[in-house]
């Protein structure tokens, strides 16, 4: 599996181990050569990140007004 990931044994054990100093790099390279690619891509969809799509709805203006009156502008 090292070899085929080109990592090292170590990095690869520590990656067992679930060491969180493993790059996501790594990650995704073992990943797709035990041929997960495609959970990892549905994993890194932001239209799955239910939390994320309602903070950015909270964060979007409720309002959109735009300036009326200003000098030198035609109404």
């Amino acid at each position: 599996m090292a070899q085929r990931a080109r990592i090292s044994k170590p990095t690869l054990a520590r990656l067992e181990r679930g060491d969180p100093t493993v790059a996501m790099g790594i990650w995704a390279t073992v990943l797709f050569v035990l041929g997960f690619d495609q959970a990892l891509a549905e994993a890194a969809d932001a239209r799955r990140d239910q939390i994320g799509l309602e903070l950015e709805a909270e964060a979007l203006p409720k309002r959109i007004t735009t300036r009326r009156g200003k000098a030198g502008t035609a109404s």
